[in-house]
């Protein structure tokens, strides 16, 4: 019996990665949002512009991953 077999009474019908990824993403655009601030005040230092820079990148890559998994739930 796979995850995909458990029934949780409807909490997750399209399973666990589908919420995870997308919380995900909206925590790495938050901090990448909050990061922000230094980089655009002018403390150009590697650190200051590479912090935002990574957090846009892992919330991309998380939407990726959710629209990838959702586009594979559909055809079920």
């Amino acid at each position: 019996m796979g995850n995909d077999e458990i029934d949780l009474g409807g909490a997750f019908p399209d399973g666990f990665v589908v919420p995870i990824t997308g919380l995900l993403a909206f925590l790495f655009a938050v901090l990448a949002g909050a990061s922000a601030y230094p980089a655009i005040s002018g403390s150009w230092g590697v650190d200051a512009v590479a912090l935002p820079i990574v957090f846009i990148a892992a919330s991309l890559v998380c939407l990726r991953l959710r629209s990838k998994y959702r586009g594979g739930r559909d055809g079920e």
